[in-house]
């Protein structure tokens, strides 16, 4: 069955209904306010000089008749802002370099597109006429773009005596995977606005984390942490694109605070696929030692991470969480991984929706299938003998990770019955002998889901109604749906009566943001036990009221009763009144509040199985999905509808990288993929139909017994749809298949092999 309802929960129960999104109404029409929507008086706008170049020594840089342009304010130079503070950077690894960002170049450029100098005017037409008159010359480095390649991370992980496991098996089977560079493309692009008033700076930004740009911005402009606040208000979409704080964002405050004027900036689209973080770009080669049997006896891994010129808060992310999932779902006696960043000149590589979880699965499952194919087991069969006991959680891997909970056999047991494995195979078969290119491909995943902490305060308001204030910023996901859903449960009021508000710093003392898909898992959780705070002392103040045991005291949407019919009762205004007294004040003044930081007790872990089956057009090489299923486990769901959102929108992107997206340089450092005419991504008729079930493990690891399911989609779908495709052309012999699968490269490698293994049977230079 389709996600649907949770029909286990209790009757009155908020949480697993699939309640309509609150945000919606607002933002369909037009209701939605963007940093582009803001217009202060008097704001500047700001635009930026790019080097056309990808490194080299700045030899001149002319910006005279850029100050003397009608209209501009001010012109900024790398020697204008002078000394500033260090970027921070998220060292996951012992030992590790860091490279902070750079808000303008100075002596050197070393990127297409790192900015040279920024044009401030009173329009930003004006802006932009004199960012054309400034003239850079620079001196090229000798070797172009790749000389100045360097690693900057290494770590190694050795558990077991691997060389005994390769020395023992019987089976050996070896992949390479190359993930192409990719862009976050969101619909809305970078942008911030900067105000300097009354000594305090406060910004605008199009963000994932505004608690980790106001601590960043405080730090590089050497302000207390005080003086600076921080905005986000909607947000057009993220994924990862957004999570750290840019170079652009550091001139912009520099400008607002120096200038005492409103600065704006908003990128172009050919800025973002310019100078924006782009994400993957890993190379990976593995190895995989088996039994007779099929039993997986050891791994050995070499991953490879780009990294740009300068390094984003969570740059070795990526790196570290594909070699801590390794061997992920699958039980390994002895395994060893090998792990390296290295910085090159071009854009910053960060976190992009799954940041790492894909290059781990993708690795694994190409193995796993080639595995199949080399003992001639069935691909699903012999996952089933290797995954995790469910019996086995929580289960340290050998990368010393603890698995929350989990059941992934059944998880295969599912997908089997769900989408008819065994028909499809029968299918597969004998369309094959009928002369059809056709291919079925799975794909078994885990889903590691964010650790630490997040903030949370639940106010009881002066006009009777409850406003919940979050730590976890929303980009989309419908995060006022959710947490308005978990208050109402925890309150047992209607969700209607609770309003969420995230974003500004000034709402609370500390926060993370959306990252690793664990907004819902921590920062839902935070909410649970805020409520549970309130719930308390609300209960305390009611048993006053009716001089009665708490124990006996019932929430419902009304108010609160002493708990027997016709017993006394309260409602939520009533309570209201007697809590404030005389004291007037606004109608979301908070009366009672509940204040925590929760810090999770563990790490929570999703996990999935996917299921392509694609037939593919010989005479063009493009594939066709006829069947796309999944099963996943995103532990306790909120609301499905949500769930499935979440799960389609990953699955998009996901497909995007397997099928069409791929950032490209020439050998001259320049991008050739700057526009979206030349960057492909996918459009509504690009995407399937998928049939989606779910499992539910509740998740032990926090309050809420939730897990992340907003990367998934990007995690299991690519890998099987690799499976299945590389399944459909290997009938035509060995090929060397790699992302993106665009129609041109399918077929190629269908005309390669068929020219090598039928050359008296090719007609007109395309198979028939």
């Amino acid at each position: 069955m389709d996600i649907g309802e949770n029909t286990s929960a209790r009757k009155d129960a908020w949480l697993g209904r699939s309640l309509l999104r609150v945000e919606d109404m607002r933002l369909v029409r037009g209701g939605g306010q963007y940093v582009d929507d803001l217009l202060p008086e008097g704001c500047l706008f700001l635009e930026f000089v790019r080097s056309p170049y990808p490194c080299g020594q700045i030899v001149a840089l002319d910006v005279e008749a850029a100050r003397r342009a009608e209209g501009v304010v001010a012109v900024l130079t790398a020697d204008d802002l002078g000394d500033l503070g260090a970027s921070a950077i998220n060292l996951v690894l012992a030992d590790m370099g860091a490279r902070p960002l750079r808000p303008l170049a100075k002596g050197v450029v070393e990127a297409t597109g790192q900015a040279v100098a920024a044009i401030i005017a009173t329009s930003l037409s004006a802006a932009r006429d004199a960012a054309q008159s400034v003239f850079l010359d620079v001196e090229p480095s000798e070797g172009g773009s790749s000389a100045a390649e360097a690693e900057i991370y290494a770590h190694h992980h050795t558990d077991g005596d691997v060389d005994a496991a390769f020395e023992q098996a019987a089976h050996i089977v070896t992949v390479s995977v190359e993930h192409a560079l990719v862009a976050p493309t969101a619909l809305e692009p970078r942008a911030t606005l900067a105000e300097w008033s009354r000594n305090t700076l406060t910004v605008w930004a199009s963000t994932q984390t505004p608690f980790r740009v106001r601590e960043d911005l405080a730090r590089i402009l050497d302000l207390p942490l005080a003086q600076v606040r921080v905005v986000a208000p909607d947000v057009g979409g993220a994924f990862g694109g957004k999570s750290s704080i840019y170079p652009e964002d550091v001139v912009v405050a520099w400008a607002a605070r120096h200038l005492k004027a409103p600065v704006k900036w908003c990128a172009t689209r050919g800025e973002e696929l310019l100078a924006a973080t782009q994400g993957r770009g890993a190379r990976s080669e593995g190895e995989l030692a088996l039994s007779a049997d099929g039993v997986l006896l050891g791994l050995r891994a070499r991953l490879a991470f780009q990294l740009g010129h300068w390094m984003p808060y969570s740059a070795a992310i990526p790196g570290r969480n594909a070699s801590r999932i390794l061997p992920g779902p699958y039980r390994v006696q002895a395994m060893d991984i090998d792990l390296k960043g290295y910085r090159a000149n071009r854009a910053a590589v960060g976190i992009y929706r799954g940041a790492g979880r894909p290059e781990a699965a993708m690795l694994l499952e190409r193995l796993m299938d080639a595995a199949a194919k080399r003992l001639k087991i069935d691909p699903l069969e012999l996952r089933r003998r290797n995954v995790i006991d469910a019996n086995s959680f929580p289960y340290t891997t050998p990368t010393g990770q603890t698995l929350d909970s989990g059941d992934y056999g059944q998880l295969l047991d599912r997908m089997r019955s769900h989408a008819g494995y065994e028909a499809l195979l029968a299918q597969r078969d004998e369309r094959r002998a009928a002369g059809e290119v056709v291919g079925l491909g799975l794909a078994l995943y885990i889903e590691p889901c964010g650790q630490g902490w997040e903030s949370a305060d639940v106010n009881f308001c002066r006009n009777g109604m409850f406003q919940v204030l979050t730590g976890a910023s929303a980009q989309g996901q419908g995060r006022e749906t959710a947490f308005a859903q978990i208050a109402a449960d925890m309150l047992q009021v209607s969700p209607d009566r609770i309003a969420v508000r995230q974003g500004d710093t000034d709402d609370l003392s500390g926060g993370i943001g959306a990252l690793a898909s664990r907004g819902t898992a921590i920062g839902g959780s935070a909410v649970v036990r805020a409520c549970e705070m309130l719930r308390g002392q609300l209960t305390e103040i009611a048993a006053g009221l009716f001089q009665c045991d708490p124990e006996i005291l019932l929430f419902t949407r009304e108010g609160i009763s002493a708990g027997v019919v016709g017993a006394a009762s309260i409602s939520w205004n009533a309570l209201a009144d007697h809590v404030a007294g005389e004291a007037p004040g606004p109608a979301l003044k908070p009366l009672l509040t509940g204040s925590v930081v929760y810090h999770a007790e563990g790490e929570a872990w999703s996990s999935g199985c996917c299921l392509a089956f694609v037939s593919i057009d010989p005479r063009t090489g493009a594939p066709t999905f006829e069947k796309l299923s999944w099963v996943d486990d995103a532990g306790r769901v909120v609301n499905p509808m949500l769930v499935r959102g979440q799960l389609v929108g990953g699955m998009a992107q996901g497909l995007g990288e397997a099928l069409m997206e791929r950032i490209v340089y020439d050998d001259d450092g320049q991008l050739l993929t700057g526009s979206l005419m030349d960057y492909a991504v996918p459009r509504a008729i690009d995407i399937p139909a998928v049939d989606i079930a779910k499992l539910e493990t509740v998740s032990p690891a926090n309050a809420l017994g939730a897990k992340g399911v907003g990367e998934a989609g990007c995690i299991g779908v690519p890998a099987a749809t690799f499976n299945a495709v590389s399944d459909a052309v290997a009938p035509f012999g060995p090929h060397k298949l790699q992302m993106p699968l665009t129609s041109e490269t399918i077929w190629r490698a269908l005309q390669q092999e068929w020219a090598q293994t039928n050359p008296r049977q090719r007609k007109n230079g395309s198979l028939t």
